[in-house]
């Protein structure tokens, strides 16, 4: 078990490898189709969120980054963790959930729900700070 230096914290969460689905994103394939074949693979949802909000698709990327959002959490859970506690981002298959979170914040901002993007950007605090910058958030 490991700890961020206090023994009541709960242990980091580490999301086991979808390697089917990840080769298909590192392949090219569309994130749409590794989407329909691999439907809680949080990394195309939170790439059709991405594609969706540079095309201006606001209210689009906030369905796809919520679908990726949900399928995380589950699989978060399905992994043990609790509801809070760390997600570590430089643990790639964690990466998914992450920013699918990142793009529920953003697209969130862009349709004005500011309270869903502060309460997204906490949830990546807590979960990892590191994991804002590379998304786009500070």
């Amino acid at each position: 078990m490991t700890t961020q230096g206090n023994l009541l914290e709960p242990p980091e969460t580490f999301l086991p490898e979808d390697t089917a689905a990840q080769t298909e994103l590192d392949e090219g394939k569309a994130a749409n189709e590794v989407a329909a074949r691999h439907p809680t693979c949080s990394a195309a949802w939170a790439q059709l969120a991405e594609l969706a909000l540079e095309s201006g698709e606001s209210v689009a990327a906030y369905a796809y980054a919520r679908t990726g959002y949900h399928r995380g959490l589950d699989s978060l859970r399905k992994a043990g963790w609790k509801g809070f506690g760390p997600v570590p981002w430089s643990h790639r298959p964690n990466q998914g959930v992450l920013r699918s979170v990142a793009m529920l914040a953003k697209a969130a901002g862009a349709i004005g729900e500011d309270e869903e993007y502060e309460r997204c950007r906490q949830l990546l605090l807590d979960s990892d700070p590191e994991s804002l910058e590379p998304n786009g958030l500070s």
